[in-house]
C-alpha cells in the first residue's frame, strides 16, 4: 500500500467508519524541526536552507551525531561546528521535546509523562522500570478511534495522528529524564520499547515505522529491533506491511476468543475477525519461536476468563501453527467500566491450563495503577472532553458571533 494510502485509510468509529484527522500544525515561528527527520531528509533541509551540498552532507552527519547520540537540545552544545554558524542553524532551525505538562512517579516506580504538543494537543507515555530491563510505553496518536470497551483510553476521540518527530521525541525526552546521554548499548535504564500507548500504531503507519526507524538506528539511538515491540489491535492490511518494512516484534491484542464477545470489547473485531487477523499472525514476518508473537488478554469476570475460552484460545493457537504466548492482564478498573477484573482464582485457573497446553501464559503484574499509568489507563485526565469536541464547541461560538 503506497505511504499516501495509508495516511487516507478509514478508520472504524463506534460504528461506522471515520477519516483520520487533521495533521499537526506548523510551527507559529517557521522554523523546522529537526527531531524526526531522517538521514536524508536532514541533509535535504539543511541544503534546501541554502547549504552547498558538500557543506550540507558534512553537517548533516554532525547534528545527527549530536542529536541522536548525545541528546543535545542546542546548536551551541555541538562543539564541532563553527560557533559562527549557530545563529543561522537556529534562526532556521528547531531541536524540540514535547512539553512536559506534568509528570508522575507511582509508587512502585512507575513514571507517567502528560505531554503537550506546539498546536496544544495532549498525549502520556509511561516509562516502567524492572529488574534488568526498563520499557517505555509510547503514544501513537492523540486519542484513539477503536473504542476497545475494557479500555479507558478509547473512550476518548481521536484528534489526530502524532508526528514520527513526536513519536521519537518521546524516547529522546525519556533518556533526557534518566540521564541517559550519551547513548549507548549497555548499562541504561531503558532497554525496551513498547508501542502500546495512546492510538493503533498501524493507523499512523508511516510516521510510527519512521520513528522506529530512528530509534533503531546504530548510528543513534541505537535499539535492538528485538527490544521494540508493537502492539496491534487487529488492523490486518497493515500487519504484513509493519513485518516487512519495520520488522519488530509484534504484540496482538485479543482479548477474546469468540466471535460475538470480541466484536463487542473490540469492535474492530466486525471488521477483521479472528480467523483473519490470526492468519495475519501466521503470516507476519519473522515470527518464530524465538520471536513468538505475544497475545494480550485482558481478564475480565464472567465475559473472557472461563475454562472453556482457555481452551478454545489454546485451539486456535495450535490450528494456525502459531509461535505465540500469551499475557494475562488483570483488568485495570476505572470510574464508568462495565466490566470487573476476573478473580485471581480465575486467572491463575487460565493461565494453568494454557501454560499445560505447553504455551507460555505469565500473569502480567499491574504497574502504575496509582498514577493511572497501567495498561488500558491511559487517559489525559486534562481531557474531560475531547480535543476534538472542544474544537467543534469553539467553531461554534465563532459562528455565533458571527
Amino acid at each position: 500500500m503506497p505511504a499516501t494510502a495509508a495516511a487516507l485509510m478509514s478508520m472504524p468509529g463506534h460504528v461506522d467508519p471515520v477519516p483520520v484527522v487533521r495533521t499537526p500544525a506548523p510551527r507559529p515561528d517557521g522554523r523546522t524541526d529537526l527531531i524526526g527527520l531522517s538521514k536524508d531528509q536532514l541533509r535535504t533541509a539543511l541544503s534546501d536552507a541554502g547549504l552547498e551540498p558538500r557543506q550540507a552532507k558534512l553537517r548533516a552527519k554532525q547534528i545527527w551525531h549530536w542529536l541522536y547520540n548525545r541528546g543535545a537540545t542546542e546548536f551551541s552544545a555541538m562543539t564541532d561546528i563553527a560557533k559562527a554558524q549557530y545563529p543561522w542553524l537556529a534562526e532556521r532551525f528547531a531541536i524540540s521535546r514535547p512539553e512536559v505538562v506534568e509528570a508522575q512517579v507511582s509508587s512502585d516506580g512507575t513514571r507517567k509523562w502528560l505531554l503537550r504538543s506546539p498546536d496544544a494537543q495532549d498525549y502520556e507515555m509511561v516509562f516502567i522500570p524492572d529488574a534488568g530491563r526498563g520499557t517505555l510505553c509510547v503514544s501513537s496518536q492523540v486519542g484513539c478511534t477503536l473504542n476497545c470497551r475494557f479500555c479507558h483510553t478509547g473512550t476518548m476521540r481521536l484528534v489526530r495522528n502524532l508526528t514520527a518527530g513526536e513519536i521519537v521525541g518521546q524516547v529522546m525526552l525519556a533518556r533526557d529524564s534518566l540521564g541517559e546521554w550519551p547513548s549507548q548499548p549497555e548499562g541504561r535504564m531503558l532497554t525496551n520499547i513498547v508501542m502500546m500507548g495512546m492510538g493503533e500504531p498501524l493507523y499512523n503507519f508511516d510516521a510510527v515505522r519512521d520513528a522506529l526507524r530512528l530509534v533503531m538506528d546504530g548510528d543513534g539511538l541505537a535499539l535492538s529491533k528485538r527490544r521494540i515491540t508493537l502492539s496491534t489491535s487487529g488492523v490486518v492490511p497493515m500487519m504484513a506491511r509493519a513485518g516487512e518494512e519495520i520488522g519488530v516484534n509484534l504484540a496482538v491484542s485479543l482479548h477474546a476468543v469468540r466471535k460475538e464477545v470480541r466484536d463487542e470489547i473490540v469492535p474492530l473485531n466486525r471488521k477483521y475477525g479472528i480467523d483473519e487477523l490470526l492468519q495475519a499472525c501466521a503470516d507476519y514476518p519473522g515470527a518464530n519461536n524465538a520471536r513468538r508473537i505475544t497475545f494480550e488478554y485482558v481478564m475480565l469476570r464472567d465475559k473472557n476468563d472461563s475454562d472453556a475460552d482457555a481452551h478454545e484460545l489454546v485451539r486456535l493457537i495450535r490450528h494456525y501453527r502459531l509461535p505465540a504466548k500469551v499475557n494475562l492482564i488483570p483488568f485495570n478498573p476505572w470510574p464508568g467500566a462495565a466490566y470487573e477484573c476476573s478473580t485471581p482464582e480465575r486467572v491463575r485457573a487460565f493461565s494453568e491450563i494454557v501454560f499445560q497446553a505447553g504455551i507460555s501464559a505469565p500473569v502480567r503484574t499491574p504497574r502504575g495503577r496509582d498514577i493511572d499509568a497501567a495498561c488500558g489507563q491511559l487517559k489525559t485526565a486534562a481531557e474531560r472532553k475531547s480535543r476534538a469536541e472542544m474544537d467543534r464547541e469553539a467553531e461554534a461560538k465563532l459562528m455565533a458571533l458571527g
